[in-house]
């Protein structure tokens, strides 16, 4: 089998397996989302916090809560990497200085996760596992609540409410993401990630020498960094690395992970707003972009320009030969689109046309799929400017999922609704009763009057003609 055929049918592999996991996947997280019921590990984690699951919270308090959280994720995570030196399991680790200590709990609570430090030389196993392990749950768990808020918005009531944020948290939380990530994990281990607490060990080299490794609790990690599009790696080669990512399998069920929930949540949105072909309209325009662009990835960088890449059977230079260009062609693509940062090849080393796919991707906001819950919100926010701009190009007024894209005060005016004429104040086109108009002599219209309001004709004048002699 040549190296085209065999990318081409992985990525068929891959459209099958998210195509089979959209429907019950995006069922099942409307259900967790609109449930009234508590788990009772759900309540004791309430609780623990101090939280009411059952008050309901306009989007001042849901702000309120996603700030307040994150803010205090950042000042746990700084702490403890700031102590790390006297933690058990550092592996003789110092602790991590404050400038970076700060520039990690920022972007991992964030779920940027960029790193700008080598994990295995600097990180021990109580900062892997209990911080930045923990922060890849719950930054994505903070990304679906936002998502979900946002389509409630869209589906709700005019009365505000976005639900609550400290159950949408810990339901994203005990019911999504802790269920796949452990069996995801489970699928790592048994195809060769490691997962251990040993120390570092001193192993041979090919070319002579030694140099030093140690162990951690990686398939756990690696599994939650994919699902929860966060990205950072428990090794400073992340995916290319042989622990975290062994072969053409793990490499294939690692961009699965990556795209199963972001593919999944237009079905979630759809059955909320009640309108599934507006969820299947979200799918559409998302598969096409991660389709089209996954294929012309592939195209330029299998390429045969110079004997050098005949020979390799494509731009192999910065891929993994156990992966091949078509696996890292799609890895390339899916990680960029779906702001995970994961990488199982050098992005530096793809052609100047492959560069610039991944680029346009990140420009694009990456909503094809996007990241676990900010694909989806970034994408509702680009139809309703899209739906804004296209009814101020027509004339009429934009109109999305039943809502109007129009001012909330309204614009009266005098008019008449009955017989007799009354003065009163109504909103074009009078889908409200008329008020009265604040005058010593005007009455109010018959409430309940659904009839337009008709501007008052001036009065009529008379003439008065002289009386005959």
């Amino acid at each position: 089998m040549g190296p085209v055929l065999a990318g081409v049918l992985q990525l068929l592999a891959l459209v099958a397996a998210l195509a089979l996991a959209h429907v019950p996947l995006g069922t099942y997280m409307a259900g967790v989302y609109s449930s009234d019921r508590h788990w009772r590990v759900e309540k004791w984690l309430y609780k623990g916090i101090g939280a009411d699951p059952d008050m309901r919270m306009g989007w001042p308090a849901y702000l309120r809560g996603v700030l307040a959280f994150s803010a205090a994720g950042v000042l746990f995570l700084y702490l403890l990497q700031r102590v790390q030196g006297v933690l058990p399991l550092s592996l003789g680790f110092r602790s991590i200085d404050p400038d970076q200590a700060f520039n990690t709990a920022v972007s991992f609570v964030t779920n940027t996760n960029w790193q700008s430090y080598s994990g295995e030389q600097a990180m021990g196993h109580v900062v892997q596992t209990a911080g930045l392990a923990v922060q890849n749950f719950v930054s994505a768990a903070v990304g679906l609540a936002v998502a979900v808020a946002l389509v409630r918005g869209f589906a709700g009531s005019r009365s505000g409410e976005l639900g609550n944020f400290w159950a949408d948290l810990v339901r994203g939380v005990v019911r999504l993401l802790v269920p796949l990530a452990f069996v995801a994990a489970v699928v790592l281990v048994a195809r060769g990630v490691i997962q251990n607490f040993s120390g570092i060990h001193e192993v041979g080299r090919f070319t002579g020498g030694s140099q030093q490794w140690n162990g951690g609790a990686v398939a756990s990690q690696e599994a939650i960094k994919e699902l929860g599009t966060n990205g950072g790696g428990y090794f400073n080669a992340n995916s290319a690395h042989p622990f975290e990512n062994p072969t053409p399998f793990t490499n294939l069920f690692e961009i699965f992970l990556m795209l199963v929930i972001p593919f999944a949540l237009p079905r979630t949105f759809g059955l909320m707003v009640g309108s599934v072909r507006q969820g299947h309209a979200v799918l559409a325009a998302m598969g096409v972009i991660w389709v089209g662009f996954a294929g012309l990835m592939m195209w330029t960088e299998f390429a045969h320009h110079g004997p050098a890449l005949q020979l390799a059977g494509g731009a192999m230079e910065g891929k993994e030969v156990r992966f091949g260009v078509g696996s890292s062609s799609i890895f390339a693509v899916s990680t960029t689109l779906t702001s995970t940062g994961a990488v199982d090849s050098a992005h530096s080393s793809l052609t100047g046309l492959g560069g610039g796919i991944t680029l346009l991707g990140m420009m694009l906001g990456e909503i094809a799929p996007g990241g676990v819950g900010s694909g989806l919100y970034g994408m509702l926010v680009m139809a309703v400017v899209a739906v804004f701009v296209a009814g101020l190009m027509v004339g009429r007024t934009p109109s999305t999922w039943a809502r109007r894209s129009a001012p909330a005060r309204s614009n009266w005016r005098p008019c008449t609704s009955s017989s007799p004429r009354r003065w009163c104040w109504c909103s074009p086109p009078s889908r409200r009763p008329c008020r009265p108009r604040r005058t010593p002599r005007p009455t109010a219209a018959p409430t309940g009057s659904r009839r337009s309001c008709t501007p008052i004709p001036p009065p009529r004048t008379t003439t008065a003609r002289p009386s005959p002699v």
